[in-house]
């Protein structure tokens, strides 16, 4: 293992256009099981290859069809993965191979290989096939020695190929890889399971039952434990948590509890490898005979089995796995002898490349604890994500006796502000649940600052929030009224309730209604007390954050929609199809969904454009539709360009195309911000809000000391790798008011991404991109935030 260093980050920019691929050949396979995005990041890879002048082949069936050679091996084009974004699974294929695993079959490989002049390859799969991967390019040089012994291959082909370089990415829908967040295909089965969830938790409820639900996850739980979280689950079983002895008697006393509070449901889910103490498995099929016997409830079971792995990839799918397949393009065209293989990994909401045997040791670390029942110290070993999401599950799913809970004697309010955005309900579930944790009185506030200052306050209590977490829109109403008109009143209610600390979870408005509030303060002293804001907007407009609530349901409703409009032109003549989105002046919807959903452009405000632009996008359109393309995808952000209107890009398009496609328009609405939260956001809303209600009670205790805190009106955000509190007076130089968005957006680097994956020239920064850091550093890093 290398030394814990932080890495040193270049100064200057870099671009891409000084990494020329011409005159290398890359291949890129997937390995081992499916995982939904797996297409997405072939199809970043070939374009990304093909783009910066290489040559890139597909290699069908994994390390089987590499094995096997003949046309399992083939030249990739522009054109052969349009149309592969959205499909689940893998179109290359993938296959278990034992052969590769063998020195004779390893040599067929090279062999294969070096006939084709490829020297550089990217390999999609779990630890397991990038394990293989490091081997094969540790045995390269002596493989090549024998091949040429054999009279195989010339001297001149060892020469011209006597380095391979390869870089890893991690499809695997258990997320059980050291090193990521996340893997590809993990957000998309978390969206089934909790599509499922859902779906059962109707029917549950109409009949007073218990269901067991068993989740993939034969050696990590992360899917067990992020889908109990995201649907407030009674008890989830892991392999990294197994129950002390006695667990089966606390379980039912917990779910008997719950009915008597007038709970008609109760969801118990069971990740597939769930152990107790002494190693013995937990199956769903134990735990309903057990509630059956002992509580005598109604009780099924569902075991969701390859479900999970199929369907679409969604749009953090999509994302990330485009985002992933460009870089590992970037670190094939700057990788040298002594440049290790690597894997490129996901941190907080940044990619980085790290040494992938350090990832893969790493990951085995995780498994051995396990088995020598180290069990705190391989929870450690998963990373800052998988940690942080098992203390947010512990900290909501027990309640406490009244007797067992602190006195703090604080009243904590909690109100939404702004439009709706789907996890709102989540986040407002996690901050009184918290609360009444830390021994606080928790307020609802209805209707935001005007509900406020009409003292439309309550308490809220444990039970109150059951079932919230996949409930849409906001339950206790939100406004955009801001509260500098209702100053007097608002500070009368806080006094008549005597709140103490205040939590707001909301968008732009919330972030105003903040500034106004702590500006107030010199002449309102019942202004003086702790204030957070948690940012919930479709917009994802709030400066201070890179993310929203809300902002990732919205992009899978973008990415759904244009999947069923470029469906709906299957088998037709030639269409490019118009799609308005929400977002105010902020591009985000439209830029990420144009990545998500594969667009051939995209109009946003903050990246000015005219008639020559148009012009020339119609043109470059109008090319592709002469080659095999059949569809084309435009974005407009709502407020992008007063003159150039969706209506007017209609018109143009359809003018300009006419005898090549037609045209067809769409204005997606205020559908981005209904339905069900994405697991993405209930999960995120439950996490920030666990994260500000902490904040909240350490701020009041230093406070109640008699301590100053530096700052006691703040902004939680995720900033790159980690979630920081910021005082909102110093974000107001980092906000452009009049057009309601942050100064500088990181998104905007995606931009160059979508337009070099639509077939464009662009400069594309890459000084931010992954250099090659260390895990150790990347631990120490995770535990310091």
């Amino acid at each position: 293992m290398a030394a814990a260093a932080a890495p040193k980050r270049q100064d200057t920019k870099k671009f891409f256009e000084n990494l020329s691929g011409a005159g290398k050949s890359i291949a890129v396979l997937t390995s081992g099981g499916d995982a939904q995005g797996m297409n997405a990041a072939v199809r970043a890879v070939v374009r990304m290859g093909i783009y910066v002048g290489a040559k890139v082949y597909f290699i069908h069936e994994g390390y089987q069809g590499m094995v096997d050679g003949g046309d399992n091996i083939e030249e990739a084009s522009w054109e052969s993965v349009s149309s592969m974004l959205q499909v689940g699974g893998t179109v290359i294929g993938s296959a278990r191979c034992k052969e590769f695993r063998t020195h004779e079959g390893r040599l067929k490989a090279a062999h294969n290989l070096v006939e084709r002049g490829i020297t550089n390859l990217c390999v999609i799969g779990g630890d397991g096939s990038l394990t293989g991967a490091n081997l094969f390019r540790e045995e390269w040089s002596s493989l090549l020695d024998e091949l040429l012994q054999k009279g195989l291959i010339s001297k001149e082909a060892v020469r011209s190929n006597s380095e391979l370089h390869i870089v890893g990415m991690v499809g695997s829908i258990d997320n059980d890889f050291c090193g990521t967040d996340m893997t590809i295909g993990t957000d998309s089965a978390l969206h089934r399971i909790i599509e499922v969830v859902d779906a059962i938790m109707t029917t549950a409820q109409s009949h007073q039952r218990t269901f067991v639900l068993e989740v993939m996850g034969r050696h990590c739980g992360y899917l067990a434990m992020v889908s109990a979280l995201a649907c407030g689950a009674d008890w989830v079983f892991i392999p990294e948590m197994p129950p002390e002895d006695g667990w089966e008697d606390n379980m039912c006393q917990k779910l008997s509890e719950n009915r008597a509070d007038k709970k008609r449901l109760n969801i118990i889910i069971v990740a597939e490898g769930a152990i107790d103490h002494h190693n013995k498995p937990i199956t769903p099929d134990y735990i309903k005979e057990l509630v059956v016997r002992c509580l005598g409830f109604d009780t099924r079971v569902t075991i969701l089995g390859h479900v999970q792995r199929g369907g679409t990839p969604s749009a953090f799918d999509r994302i990330l796995a485009s985002r992933m397949g460009v870089e590992a393009v970037l670190a094939l065209l700057e990788a040298s002898a002594s440049t290790p293989a690597c894997v490129v990994s996901l941190v907080g909401n940044q990619a980085v490349r790290l040494p992938l045997m350090e990832c893969v040791q790493m990951t085995q670390e995780v498994q051995k604890a396990m088995d020598e029942k180290r069990f705190e110290e391989a929870v450690r070993l998963r990373g800052r994500s998988f940690e942080n999401n098992l203390s947010t599950y512990r900290l909501l799913s027990y309640r406490k006796a009244d007797s067992e809970l602190p006195h703090s004697s604080f009243n904590v309010a909690v109100l939404n502000v702004g439009a709706p955005a789907a996890g709102m309900n989540a986040a407002v579930r996690s901050a009184v649940r918290v609360g009444i944790t830390e021994g606080h009185k928790m307020f609802a506030v209805s209707d935001g600052f005007e509900g406020f200052s009409k003292g439309q306050i309550k308490e809220i209590k444990w039970g109150d929030v059951g079932g919230w977490t996949g409930q849409g829109g906001s339950l206790l109403g939100t406004k955009r009224t801001l509260p500098g008109k209702h100053l007097d009143k608002i500070a009368e209610q806080m006094k008549i309730h005597n709140i103490n600390a205040l939590l707001v979870i909301g968008g732009f408005e919330a972030y105003v209604g903040l500034l106004e509030l702590s500006a107030a303060r010199e002449k309102y002293e019942e202004l003086c007390v702790p204030m957070v804001m948690v940012p919930a907007t479709v917009s994802n407009n709030i400066p201070g954050s890179d993310l929203s609530i809300g902002s990732d349901t919205a992009l899978n409703a973008i990415t759904d929609t244009c999947d069923r409009i470029k469906q709906s032109a299957s088998g037709t003549k030639r269409r490019v199809f118009i799609i308005e989105t929400m977002g105010g002046y902020c591009g985000y919807l439209a830029t990420v969904g144009g990545l998500a959903a594969g667009a051939d452009a995209v109009y946003i405000y903050e990246e000015p454009f005219d008639i020559r632009d148009l012009q020339a996008n119609v043109e470059h359109l109008t090319e592709k539709m002469k080659t095999s393309i059949q569809r084309g995808l435009v974005l407009r952000n709502e407020n992008s360009n007063e003159n150039f209107t969706t209506d007017f890009i209609y018109q143009l398009y359809s003018e300009e195309g006419r005898g090549v496609f037609d045209c067809r328009k769409n204005i997606l609405g205020h559908m981005q911000q209904g339905g069900a939260p994405s697991p993405f956001d209930r999960n995120f809303g439950t996490k920030i809000s666990a994260k500000a209600m902490q904040w909240i009670t350490r701020t009041l205790k230093e406070s109640f000391k008699g301590g100053k805190p530096k700052d006691t009106a703040c902004l939680l955000g995720m900033r790159r790798r980690a979630l920081v509190f910021q005082p909102v007076a110093e974000l107001r130089d980092e906000t452009d008011f009049v057009h309601r968005i942050p100064k500088e957006q990181w998104w905007l680097k995606l931009r160059p991404l979508m337009k070099i994956l639509a077939k464009y020239k662009t400069s594309y920064d890459v000084s931010d991109s992954g250099q090659l850091e260390h895990q150790r550093w990347m631990v120490l890093h995770q535990c310091q935030n």
